[in-house]
């Protein structure tokens, strides 16, 4: 019974403490200081300024990153024109060559056709095999 008695008693204390500190004003940091027109203290303008200064040095840092990636970014779009318009130039290139050498042996096989049907034997194109049976 003196135990549950002596616990209560704590435990009342404990309580009766936290209420009394919720009662408390926290002290001013400059109570000597005088409020401006704002109601802003010296110290209060102070942290002010100091969280202003932060926060610009922030947004200064992430303007600098920006316009970093911004330059990568068009260093990228630089590059990858550049391939393309190379690898264009290479298809193009290879495309040209395709298209004259099968015009080139279009007009060889036109030219045999053409032999072939004025006689030249040899220009014509073998006879086709028959398929065993």
């Amino acid at each position: 019974m003196t135990r549950t008695i002596l616990a209560a008693t704590a435990a009342l204390a404990l309580f009766g403490s936290g209420q009394a500190a919720a009662f408390q004003t926290p002290a001013d940091p400059a109570p000597a200081a005088k409020p401006a027109k704002d109601g802003t203290t010296p110290g209060e303008r102070a942290n002010t300024a100091r969280l202003n200064a932060e926060q610009a040095a922030r947004a200064k840092a992430d303007n600098t990153t920006y316009a970093q990636e911004v330059s990568a970014a068009q260093q990228q779009v630089a590059h990858d024109q550049q391939v393309f318009t190379e690898e264009t130039a290479v298809y193009e290139a290879e495309k040209a060559r395709v298209a004259a050498m099968s015009a080139e042996e279009r007009m060889k096989w036109e030219a045999d056709v053409a032999a072939c049907k004025a006689g030249d034997k040899t220009r014509c194109a073998p006879p086709a095999a028959t398929p065993p049976r």
